[in-house]
């Protein structure tokens, strides 16, 4: 378990701001998940920013759950991630290619995890979970960032 991370990329034919807009409004989240976990936002402010908390109302396994998340790294309309409870990151890297296209990569980084958590992440199978649901989510996102600046 050298490489505790899952990412994959998408381009998106919108500037960066229009993408990260999305992300850093944690309303949106519901709107852009792929894996269908993601149900409500519970308590969280208009827009994020480093060190602010948001609780998001989770389904995972058919169990319902509130679990909060810090955002750990941020730079504007460049990258976000956002931290749970146990040390895994979501995080998303917004690399613009020219003025109106963005790649954006999203990672599920668990590698400042401990060895035992890491393992039950795998037994658990959440590097493949969450790989799918990366995989499905890019797509929301693309659709949405590229409504909203066509809408622009």
């Amino acid at each position: 378990m050298t490489n505790r991370a899952v990412s994959e990329s998408i381009v998106v034919a919108a500037p960066a701001a229009v993408i990260f807009a999305i992300l850093a409004d944690p309303r949106q989240h519901h709107r852009i998940d792929g894996s269908g976990s993601v149900q409500s936002i519970v308590s969280a402010p208009a827009r994020l920013t480093r060190g602010t908390s948001f609780s998001v109302g989770m389904r995972l396994f058919g169990v319902r759950y509130v679990i909060t998340n810090r955002v750990v790294e941020y730079h504007e309309d460049r990258l976000i991630a956002w931290r749970h409870f146990a040390g895994h990151r979501w995080r998303y890297e917004l690399r613009p290619e020219g003025a109106e296209r963005t790649r954006v990569v999203e990672s599920f980084d668990y590698s400042r995890v401990g060895l035992l958590a890491a393992s039950v992440l795998h037994v658990l199978r959440f590097p493949a979970r969450n790989r799918r649901g990366i995989q499905a989510t890019l797509p929301r996102l693309k659709a949405a960032a590229e409504a909203e600046h066509r809408a622009a």
